[in-house]
């Protein structure tokens, strides 16, 4: 009975909860690019959640197969005239139809249809993620807890650059800190960065040069990873925490900050990676999405949706990194399109498609194995 129980508990308080928040995903971005895909005058073939081995589906009265399959790790939409779900064109195919079909192809749709429609998928997922901020922030509020010091813990960073309690932290590097929050989250990605910090203290400003020790800490859901610290703390009582409802105009500016603070976060990370500045072991595959899924959900619905925003975003942004296979790699294709007069050719391409699987086969085992360990 134990396994039964432990087998059922992870089916409901993980698994569930990770297709859940997968599929809303990659339902709107696919949905992004079936939409803007039909607005251009390109037929689609499938609409399909998830990989493999079809479920359960229906075609619906314009020939689109819509589907749900087994994998429940993507999904995609196949455009008439592609070989495979990559939309990598099936040429033969293509030369023997008539005119009025190569017109309906993907490929035989305009360099800028085919960018849009291919841009979609992404640009939906931002688009998601801001609705959901923007309606977080306008009917629960924004949690804020202003960014003063109540303690500076000894031999730390702050410590050793002359911080005090009471101080008001106002800007880091010209950048407003509007609450404790985003103090926490820029000096995160920030180890061993040097920071220049604007301090209101006793009606002052002050200036002051830091650098952020590198700490492991436990992410909250059982994890040790590595972050930056400056060793300050936050003191949340009712003079500086409370929630900010905002209005719908300043909500919807808020969401879309937020949105674009996700990615410049990321790229700060992979960039910090890239320069040794920080370890890969933030990474997240299947596994610690499927984790953390389950954990938000016991939280509550607040948290649940926030995490489908931020899942959202990320996956917007991983799709526009220049890779082929990507919709990122095929937006350079197009570039390069543009630039030359002419398509890449049909070699060049499906050498660069093998590349862009190999390299995104090789970060999902990375991502896995630093799930699994």
């Amino acid at each position: 009975m134990d396994v039964l129980g432990n087998i059922y508990s992870i089916i409901v308080g993980t698994v569930l909860p990770f297709i859940i928040v997968l599929t809303i995903v990659v339902f709107v971005h696919e949905m992004g690019h079936y939409l803007v895909g039909r607005w251009c005058g390109i037929r689609i073939v499938t609409f399909s959640i998830g990989f493999g081995r079809e479920l359960a589906g229906f075609t619906d009265r314009n020939g689109t197969r819509w589907k749900l399959s087994a994998i429940p790790l993507g999904g995609y939409v196949k455009f008439f005239g592609d070989e495979n779900a990559a939309s990598f064109p099936d040429e033969d195919k293509i030369a023997e139809m008539s005119q009025a079909e190569q017109s309906q192809t993907f490929q035989g749709a305009s360099l800028g249809r085919r960018a849009a429609t291919v841009a979609a998928g992404p640009i939906a997922n931002f688009l998601l993620a801001i609705v959901i901020f923007t309606a977080v922030y306008s009917y629960f509020g924004k949690a804020v807890l202003d960014p003063v010091v109540a303690s500076v813990q000894p031999a730390s960073a702050a410590a050793e650059a002359g911080l005090e309690p009471g101080d008001r932290i106002l800007e880091i590097d010209g950048r407003t800190i509007d609450s404790f929050d985003d103090l926490r989250i820029y000096v995160s990605t920030r180890p061993g960065v040097e920071l220049r910090l604007i301090v209101e203290r006793d009606g002052r400003n002050k200036d002051f040069v830091l650098v952020p020790k590198r700490a492991e800490v436990d992410n909250g859901f059982g994890d040790m990873i590595e972050v930056g610290q400056i060793g300050v703390v936050a003191s949340a009582n009712e003079d500086t925490f409370r929630y900010e409802k905002m209005g719908p105009l300043e909500a919807l500016a808020e969401g879309v900050g937020q949105s674009f603070f996700i990615v410049s976060q990321t790229v700060q990370y992979f960039k910090n990676i890239i320069i040794g500045r920080a370890k890969p072991d933030q990474i997240s595959g299947p596994i610690g999405i499927a984790k953390i899924s389950g954990q938000m959900v016991s939280v509550g619905l607040v948290s649940t949706i926030t995490f489908i925003a931020f899942i959202s975003v990320s996956i917007g942004f991983l799709n526009l990194l220049p890779i082929p296979i990507l919709d990122g790699g095929h937006l350079l294709f197009y570039l390069i399109e543009f630039l030359r007069g002419k398509p890449v050719g049909e070699r060049g391409q499906e050498f660069a498609f093998k590349i862009g699987l190999s390299l995104l086969l090789m970060l999902m085992i990375y991502a896995t194995w630093n799930d699994v360990t």
